[in-house]
């Protein structure tokens, strides 16, 4: 039986494209290596904060199934991959997912068919690293199939934008190839952008998280230097960000979060290590950014040391430990590095997250709070590190014995602020 569309990997990216393919009435399949995720989406769980059970419903009532079966993919006439790219132990992505994706489509690869890779990569992978695995079932990417790269722009928990209003990228191995994936993106989303050619669209994705990247490295040192300056790095911010041109606000914290940020523009430092050069940029804010859960934990032992107390032997409460507010994906959370750096240091670490119904750093679990209030009065420093909508943080600030806001958002004399 032929279908519109196999997607490779449900997760954060995949599953929502796939529930916007199914509700613009195409026949849609669904692949993951993990056996747990398949049998919870054919049952009807959902995983992903962005598609609910209730949207679930509706795509399985449209003909939805998932599969870690790769004989799926044979009866798509398009196949979007969305596997993770992780970073590799020297730094670079780590194309396994990808390369696995890929050998499953060219086992059943038939003329005639799309593949896109939506996954986050550096320039020059759609071409010198899926073409070849493809073409390895005898047919030519712009001859016998349609070849394209397309990057992913998910922002888990926005309710503003979606995929349907978030102008997608695309970029083609041919001209012919841009325009059979434009086509087919043409019905899931309001605007279609055309790239010159994958290895631009693929470089799109990096420059959109490098700016971020680089920004958030700037305000991070900067707070710690107005700290030694007696400046407040939030009001002079929120100043600046009343110019209505040239400036664009970002905001400290603990770290950088989330599927895209602490990993992408690494692909891109990686690459241009390759030609010889160093991208200094990128390395620059990485070590900047990395840093800050230490300077986090400098802080807290400096709140402690001012209340006669030490912080070995304290016990710490964690506010929020998802990457992001109001969402439960922990992906690169900096609450991972400021637990392992206070655990290091002997302090008895507890959590609080209405999202987050267990969690665990390094294998070792991590004590949930019960009763918020009870939590606060109990430990001797809460710091606030996601501020989900949940938290009354006056409430908070009123209940905590000390109280340390890594999110700008609690100003008076008794709350220590980044």
């Amino acid at each position: 039986m032929t279908v519109d569309l196999a997607v490779v990997g449900l997760g954060y990216v995949g599953l929502p494209l796939a529930r916007e393919a199914a509700a613009a009435g195409m026949s849609v399949v669904g692949h993951d290596l993990d056996a747990d995720v398949v049998a919870g989406l054919n049952a009807g769980r959902s995983h992903v904060d962005d598609v609910s059970d209730d949207d679930l419903a509706r795509m399985l009532a449209a003909g939805f199934t998932a599969s870690t079966s790769r004989e799926c993919l044979s009866e798509a006439q398009t196949v979007v991959i969305c596997v993770p790219t992780p970073l590799s132990l020297d730094g670079g992505p780590d194309l396994a997912a990808v390369t696995g994706a890929a050998e499953a489509i060219a086992s059943g690869l038939r003329p005639g068919v799309l593949v896109v890779l939506e996954s986050t990569t550096y320039p020059g992978t759609t071409d010198e690293i899926l073409r070849p695995i493809l073409e390895k079932s005898g047919l030519r990417a712009g001859t016998d199939f349609a070849l394209a790269f397309s990057p992913e722009r998910i922002d888990p928990g926005n309710k503003t934008h979606s995929l349907r209003d978030t102008p997608k990228i695309v970029g083609g191995h041919t001209p012919e190839c841009a325009a059979r994936a434009c086509a087919f993106y043409g019905k899931l989303v309001d605007t279609v952008v055309r790239a010159k050619g994958t290895r631009e669209a693929e470089m799109a994705k990096l420059l959109e998280n490098t700016y971020r990247h680089v920004n958030i490295a700037l305000v991070n040192e900067l707070a710690i230097l107005c700290r030694e300056l007696g400046v407040d790095i939030w009001d002079a911010i929120n100043c600046a960000a009343t110019k209505p041109f040239g400036f664009q606000a970002f905001h400290p914290g603990a770290g950088v979060g989330g599927h895209c940020i602490p990993i992408d523009p690494n692909y891109l430092s990686y690459k241009v290590r390759t030609l010889g050069y160093e991208f200094r940029f990128v390395e620059l804010a990485t070590e900047i950014n990395h840093r800050m859960p230490e300077y986090v934990v400098r802080r807290a032992q400096d709140m402690l040391n001012e209340a006669q107390k030490p912080l070995h032997g304290s016990r710490v409460l964690l506010l929020g430990v998802t990457y992001k507010p109001d969402i439960a994906d922990c992906r690169e959370s900096p609450a991972v590095p400021v637990t392992r750096l206070l655990r290091k240091l002997g302090t008895s670490v507890a959590y609080h997250d209405p999202f987050v119904p267990e969690w665990e750093v390094d294998g070792q679990p991590v004590t949930k709070a019960g009763d918020l209030t009870t939590a606060l009065r109990e430990h001797d420093l809460t710091i606030l590190l996601q501020d989900h909508s949940a938290y009354d943080l006056r409430t908070v600030a009123d209940d905590a014995r000390l109280l340390f806001d890594t999110r700008g958002r609690v100003f008076r004399p008794d709350v220590e602020v980044l």
